[in-house]
C-alpha cells in the first residue's frame, strides 16, 4: 500500500470523508489547507505530506522533519466558537496526539502549553492553529500538526521522536480521539478539553517565564489554564495570565 493509500484509509478509518489531499512534497500542509479553506472546503478536509520544505511553527519559527519520518497534517475546521476561545482547539490537538501516540506508538507524550509535544524534555511534535475570522466569527480554522515518528532530525537540538510507529495508524488514532472529543457547540466542550489537557500538561505546577497579554515578562509557577486556555502564572502571589508568546520551563 502506497503512502497516499494508507493515510486515504487511516482517514476513513476514523470517519473522516470530506476532501482529502496528499502531497509526497509540499512547503506546508498548512498553507495548502488554509487555501481549501478560502475556497470553501469543508469542514474535516484533510492534507498530509511526506515531507514539508517550509514547515511553519508558531511565532514566525519554521517546523524541520525528516522525509518519510514525521506525521505531517493539516485539518480544516469550522466550529461554532467564539473568537476568543479558539486557543481550545490547540490544547484539544494536544490532548488526542497524546492519546494517538500512546495508543498507536506506546509513547508517552505530554503538552508543554501552549502547543508542544514533549518526549521527555524534548520537542517530539508541535500544533499549529491558524484562524481566519469574520464580523466577529470564525470563518475556518486550519490545525496543523508535526510528529518526529521514528527519528529527528540532527540539526535541531533537542528535537526527539517517539521512537517509532506506523504514521497512518497515528493519523487515524488521533482523528477519532479528536473527533469524539470535538463538539463546540454544546456548553461543556471547552471545559472537558480543559481538564483533559491539565492530565497531560507537563507545564502546569512548574516554574515558568512568560509573556502576558500586555507584553511584560514574568516569571512565576504556572498554576492552571482559563476558559479560554490561556495560563494562568502565579508571580509572588499574584495571578498573571499569558495569551500567547513564548512560555520556557525553568524548573528541570
Amino acid at each position: 500500500m502506497s503512502g497516499e493509500q494508507a493515510m486515504r484509509e487511516a482517514a476513513r478509518e476514523a470517519g473522516i470523508s470530506a476532501l482529502f489531499r496528499f502531497d509526497e512534497v509540499t512547503e506546508s500542509t498548512n498553507a495548502t489547507a488554509l487555501r481549501m479553506a478560502a475556497e470553501g472546503a469543508p469542514e474535516w478536509s484533510l492534507v498530509v505530506a511526506d515531507h514539508q520544505t517550509a514547515g511553519r511553527g508558531r511565532l514566525g519559527r519554521t517546523w524541520v522533519s525528516e522525509p518519510g519520518e514525521a506525521l505531517l497534517f493539516s485539518l480544516v475546521l469550522r466550529p461554532r466558537i467564539a473568537p476568543a476561545h479558539a486557543g481550545v482547539l490547540t490544547l484539544l490537538a494536544g490532548v488526542a496526539m497524546a492519546e494517538a501516540a500512546r495508543i498507536s506508538c506506546g509513547a508517552k507524550v505530554r503538552c508543554r502549553w501552549p502547543n508542544d509535544l514533549m518526549v521527555g524534555e524534548s520537542k517530539a511534535g508541535g500544533v499549529l492553529a491558524e484562524s481566519v475570522v469574520a464580523e466577529d466569527r470564525i470563518s475556518y480554522v486550519v490545525l496543523g500538526v508535526g510528529v518526529n515518528v521514528s527519528g529527528a532530525p540532527a540539526e535541531v537540538s533537542e528535537a526527539a521522536s517517539l521512537g517509532g510507529g506506523d504514521p497512518a495508524a497515528l493519523l487515524s488514532a488521533f482523528l477519532r480521539d479528536f473527533r469524539w472529543r470535538y463538539r463546540p457547540a454544546e456548553p461543556e466542550f471547552a471545559d472537558e478539553v480543559l481538564d483533559a489537557w491539565r492530565e497531560v500538561s507537563v507545564t502546569l505546577g512548574r516554574r515558568v517565564r512568560a509573556e502576558t497579554l500586555d507584553g511584560c515578562t514574568v516569571e512565576g509557577t504556572a498554576l492552571d489554564v482559563d476558559e479560554r486556555g490561556n495560563l494562568v502564572v502565579d508571580v509572588d502571589g499574584a495571578r498573571e495570565t499569558v495569551g500567547f508568546g513564548e512560555v520556557a520551563h525553568l524548573d528541570a
